[in-house]
């Protein structure tokens, strides 16, 4: 008898829940309406890419499906969610760091986000079920952003939307505001997660080292934002079948948000009960707009993308939740785990029950991007690792290894 995501030879199905692609700058052109493709040669003729990942050998992952397919196989992962990474067009940078558009910028990014999307659906569908992909859009548009969620989920992008962030000095009106109602609508009628992915949300600080180590500092905080913005804003009472995904911006926080955010819910309840509250100058009837508990949310709607849970975050997996962790590698970004995936698997969850890396590994996964664990056991059969090499601790990291899933102050266990 085998545990649900492992095939006969007790090896585990492996789902990426954070993995990031695009296409070749000048391939994004077929994409774009034809109106657009002057002004894109134009704008391609003089582009200098500022990401220096992009230009290297390696860039051909992000787009070369064969190689990402072997490459992923070799490192024991099975199918994947798709994010962005590659620059469309008319962006200043990859969409997930690009400030949000202008009045006057907003058409042509817009074309740029839709081409990508339409891209997106195409690769996808180069590997049938193994790959969830994430569409893109923008805020300044509600509209729009509706009919290219029903566009995305009618082109099989299973992954889901990509929601943007609304830092300060954005322009855009915070997420916690009702104008966006017809867009978790949307989502919720028609089942689109909609994932909220570390760095999309941050504010421009600047080029000098000390706002760069501030921007790393303080980004993960800035994404966590949407969280609690959609449930103080009542966006789940409202829209109950809204799911929402956090991505690479770690778990270990999870927990004592949601008790920080059910006490301030707790003195909203005693405001709205007109018992003397500093809360209740300004929060009186908060409480029954948001409905359930901060925590109750969390367990009904919210899922983390956890890319890459390392072993002091393992212990607060049952507070977390079991089924709410999806364990990504963040495949080809340098700070992913990739080629030394198992490795990190073993440096985190070594000593598990396999009932539980199994939900974590692909279950949970499958579970919200629609995965058919049954299509993808053949090649888990193939590829995976077994429960019992992932069962081994791992006792020496790899020498060459570049994530942080393998930093040493991840290595308490305490369970």
């Amino acid at each position: 008898m085998t545990d649900a995501g492992t095939t006969a030879e007790q090896r585990y199905t492996v789902i990426s829940a954070d993995c990031h692609a695009g296409a070749d700058l000048l391939d994004y052109r077929p994409y774009l309406p034809a109106h657009h493709h002057d002004a894109f040669d134009a704008w391609a003729a003089t582009y200098i890419n500022p990401h220096a990942d992009l230009l290297a050998d390696t860039a051909d992952r992000n787009w070369n499906s064969a190689r990402r397919l072997a490459e992923l196989e070799a490192d024991g992962i099975v199918a994947e969610v798709v994010f962005p990474n590659t620059i469309p067009p008319f962006f200043p940078s990859a969409s997930l760091m690009a400030p949000a558009p202008t009045r006057e910028e907003f058409e042509q990014r817009w074309a740029g986000l839709r081409a990508h999307n339409r891209w997106l659906a195409d690769f996808c569908a180069d590997a049938p079920g193994r790959r969830a992909g994430v569409a893109q859009i923008l805020l300044n548009d509600v509209g729009q952003a509706v009919r290219e969620v029903r566009w995305a989920k009618d082109a099989g992008l299973t992954g889901g939307i990509m929601l943007p962030g609304t830092p300060p000095g954005s322009g855009l009106p915070d997420l916690h505001s009702e104008v966006y109602d017809p867009l978790w609508a949307v989502c919720a009628e028609l089942d689109v997660p909609v994932n909220h992915h570390g760095g999309s949300a941050s504010p421009p600080l600047g080029d000098e080292p000390a706002a760069r180590a501030v921007f790393m500092v303080e980004t993960t905080w800035f994404s966590h934002r949407a969280l609690w913005h959609l449930i103080f804003g009542g966006a789940f009472r409202r829209h109950p079948g809204l799911k929402l995904v956090l991505t690479e911006q770690g778990s270990g926080w999870i927990p004592g948000v949601l008790e920080m955010l059910d006490y301030y819910h707790g003195r909203l309840v005693t405001a709205a009960a007109r018992t003397a509250t500093a809360e209740s100058k300004f929060g009186a009837g908060l409480a029954e707009t948001m409905g359930a508990t901060p925590a109750d949310i969390w367990r009904e709607h919210c899922y983390v993308g956890a890319s890459f849970m390392r072993p002091h975050e393992v212990p607060l997996r049952h507070r977390i939740g079991l089924d709410k962790i999806m364990w990504g590698s963040d495949y080809p970004h340098d700070e992913g785990t990739h080629p030394y995936s198992r490795e990190a698997l073993r440096f985190a969850y070594a000593g598990l029950p396999a009932p539980e890396v199994t939900a974590m590994l692909g279950g949970n996964a499958a579970r919200v991007y629609g995965f058919d664990l049954t299509r993808l056991a053949p090649v888990a059969a193939r590829v995976g690792p077994t429960v019992t090499e992932l069962a081994e601790p791992l006792e020496k990291t790899p020498a060459d290894a570049t994530s942080p899933a393998f930093a040493p102050g991840g290595a308490v266990r305490v369970w």
